[in-house]
């Protein structure tokens, strides 16, 4: 049907290096530099947020290591998920790139993101199949995933 490895007529050639040409002169510059830095003070000042939650837990509310570990988290998804709601993030993303998505913040704005949109659809259809979009996967493969490690840990135990 087509031949992939065939080589194309000049003509076609032709198109292509303008095409190419093109893309060249169209496409933005890459700024790799800035934009490791900006992830990795973006990404690291939302750890280190984070951090200050889990400080906060442990020494003002008398939280253990593993509830404070929570704490943190809970505090982390529920900020991005207010400045999602507001429209900051959105901003924060732009600027922070990777960094702004990769800690657990990405979860939560995945989650909002979709879900502010029900109010075309209504309140079940709408926020209840838009909320599950991206967290449904989730929930499903680590809900399976901890049962066959149940099963696996009842036969052999380590």
């Amino acid at each position: 049907m087509f031949d992939k490895k065939a080589k194309p007529g000049a003509a076609r050639q032709r198109q292509l290096d303008r095409y190419a040409q093109l893309v060249d002169r169209l496409s933005p510059r890459s700024r790799l530099g800035q934009g490791l830095l900006r992830a990795f003070l973006c990404g690291g000042t939302i750890c280190a947020i984070g951090q200050v939650f889990l400080e906060l837990g442990q020494r003002y509310l008398d939280m253990t290591v593993a509830t404070s570990i929570t704490f943190g988290s809970m505090m982390i998804v529920f900020m991005t998920a207010v400045l999602t709601g507001v429209g900051v993030f959105d901003k924060i993303g732009q600027y922070g790139g990777a960094g702004a998505f990769v800690p657990i913040s990405g979860f939560a704005n995945a989650m909002v993101s979709p879900a502010m949109e029900f109010r075309r659809e209504g309140l079940v259809l709408g926020l209840g199949a838009k909320l599950f979009t991206i967290a449904g996967p989730v929930l499903v493969w680590g809900i399976s995933a901890s049962v066959i490690v149940g099963i696996l840990y009842t036969f052999f135990p380590w």
